[in-house]
């Protein structure tokens, strides 16, 4: 009998274990345990404002009501600005951030960066988080929420944020069937079978957790293309992961199978310099801007481990690149193409094929066109040089 009392403990602290699964990332907002940290955030802290009714501005009014909720209670979210502490918004949703004065400091920032300012407004204190546009708020929403995490002190701020990177995306390498190339943790978080009927809400927090490090653009699917990603019936599906995606800043990007106006538009070849093909590639791009109005652009891997390309058709990169990148253009969109390009069949050292083929190609893509070079020249190394082609190719962007 007296085992039972330990048992019973042992049980306890199993389910306690077995609870943290991880699933929160760094977005876990445990009450702070230090007493004067929290006592301190809960004097500076008494209500909160985020003026405006967006899908933006709402996921910051979610987030900062469950990150103060669990940091240090229920805060209050204000109606009357003149009552607020804290003031989330833009110099549009906001007439008191539209009277401050910011206007050059928020113009240099760019649409994507954000302001957290301790200031003095009608004879009291107000900690301001302003942004040029909406994504700014909520990267600032995440920001502040971080200062209370690590318990960093709030009265004086005079935080000024912007990204230096255009461009932050990931890719995936998921197939349409659910399976991960190089994948190791079960099938692919895109269920293609149940969109666009049903949106898992995982889909939301990967958007969230992806939003709070300033992720913009995810890649959804592998690069060892399938075109059926391209056809109608699966750009729906695409469509309903993008209206997920976009209030968090996140753009979609696709992987275009080259041959993909033979596989799907019927056609005899896919050569990029034939007007047959540069055609029905733009036609693809107004039917694929049509479902998703803010579509990032194409992430492409060509003649490369079988896959096809230009080079098929004995043309360079530059050549099928610039083709993507022409339909893409009139939409603001871009082409992401890989430098990997190894070929068993090139006698060349594998670790310089993407330079031999790259090198003479600098200067010659459209400014939409980004070349994605892998870190090394070889793949998945524990440890190896870095690529030639970074610092020899100066008048091509690299990714």
């Amino acid at each position: 009998m007296k085992k039972l009392p330990l048992l019973f403990i042992l049980f306890l602290t199993f389910n306690a274990v077995h609870s943290e699964d991880g699933y929160q990332l760094w977005l876990r907002y445990d009450p702070i345990t230090n007493k004067a940290v929290a006592t301190g955030y809960k004097k500076n802290i008494t209500g909160w404002m985020v003026p405006g009714n967006s899908p933006t501005l709402s996921l910051v009014k979610k987030e900062i009501q469950q990150g103060l909720t669990g940091l240090i209670g229920n805060i209050p979210e204000v109606k009357i600005p003149e009552t607020a502490t804290v003031l989330f918004g833009t110099p549009k949703s906001s007439e008191i951030i539209r009277n401050l004065s910011l206007d050059t400091r928020l113009k240099n920032l760019g649409n994507e960066g954000f302001l957290i300012l301790s200031i003095i407004y009608q004879k009291k204190k107000l900690t301001v988080i302003a942004a040029p546009e909406e994504i700014g708020v909520l990267y600032g929403a995440f920001h502040f929420l971080k200062l209370l995490q690590t318990h960093q002190p709030i009265d004086k701020l005079d935080i000024e944020s912007s990204p230096r990177i255009d461009i932050r995306v990931l890719n995936h390498w998921d197939n349409l069937d659910r399976t991960v190339e190089r994948g190791y943790a079960g099938f692919s978080l895109w269920d293609w079978h149940k969109l666009p009927g049903y949106i898992d809400p995982r889909y939301h927090d990967y958007a969230r957790a992806n939003a709070s490090i300033g992720i913009n653009g995810t890649v959804v699917t592998n690069v060892n293309a399938n075109a059926r990603v391209l056809s109608e019936h699966y750009l729906e599906k695409v469509a309903a992961l993008a209206d997920v995606f976009r209030p968090y800043g996140i753009r979609i990007y696709l992987t275009a199978r080259f041959s993909a106006p033979i596989e799907l538009g019927g056609l005899k070849t896919a050569d990029p310099l034939d007007e047959t093909v540069q055609q029905w590639w733009k036609d693809k791009v107004k039917e694929i801007y049509t479902h998703i109005p803010d579509f990032g652009g194409f992430l492409v891997k060509a003649n490369s481990e079988g896959q096809p390309g230009p080079q098929n058709y004995n043309r360079n990169h530059a050549d099928g690149a610039n083709m993507l990148a022409d339909a893409v253009a009139p939409f603001n969109g871009i082409v992401m193409w890989r430098a990997f390009v190894y070929d068993d069949k090139v006698p060349d050292d594998r670790a310089k094929q993407a330079y031999n083929e790259f090198k003479p190609l600098d200067g010659t893509f459209r400014k939409n066109v980004l070349i994605q070079v892998k870190n090394g020249a070889i793949d998945f190394q524990p440890r190896e040089p870095f690529h030639p082609m970074f610092g020899t190719i100066p008048n091509t962007p690299l990714m």
